[in-house]
């Protein structure tokens, strides 16, 4: 079964199948610094990965899309700060020409494990 979580006619803010949920994330603002817009991204990931029965702690791969790799060090001191100790997943960071709104420096797709019965998160 696959289970979209609030989805509309373009995307769905979720998908879960077989065990795992694919979410992507963009930050709120399009004026805000890069630590700001990747704290913003962080949030919203913990919020979604909470609606799908799953959590930062069950990450398995993250891709990262930076507008200009001269923030790249500003992204790791905060994706550091959000991971628990010892749980970072696989991970790629590239980047790109640019994102759906002119402003966003950074957007961030990762897969993670859904609790399944039982499971402790």
């Amino acid at each position: 079964m696959i289970q979209r979580i609030n989805p509309n006619r373009r995307y769905a803010d979720a998908v879960v199948h077989q065990g795992v949920v694919h979410i992507i994330e963009v930050p709120v603002s399009e004026t805000d610094d890069i630590r700001t817009q990747v704290r913003e991204v962080l949030s919203a990931l913990d919020a979604t990965l909470a609606l799908a029965d799953s959590s930062k702690d069950r990450l398995l791969m993250a891709n990262i899309y930076l507008t200009d790799m001269a923030d790249y060090d500003a992204l790791n001191e905060v994706w550091e700060a959000w991971l628990p100790p010892g749980q970072a997943p696989a991970r790629a960071c590239v980047q790109v020409a640019g994102l759906a709104r002119p402003g966003w420096k950074v957007e961030i797709a990762i897969t993670a494990a859904v609790a399944a019965d039982g499971d402790a998160l």
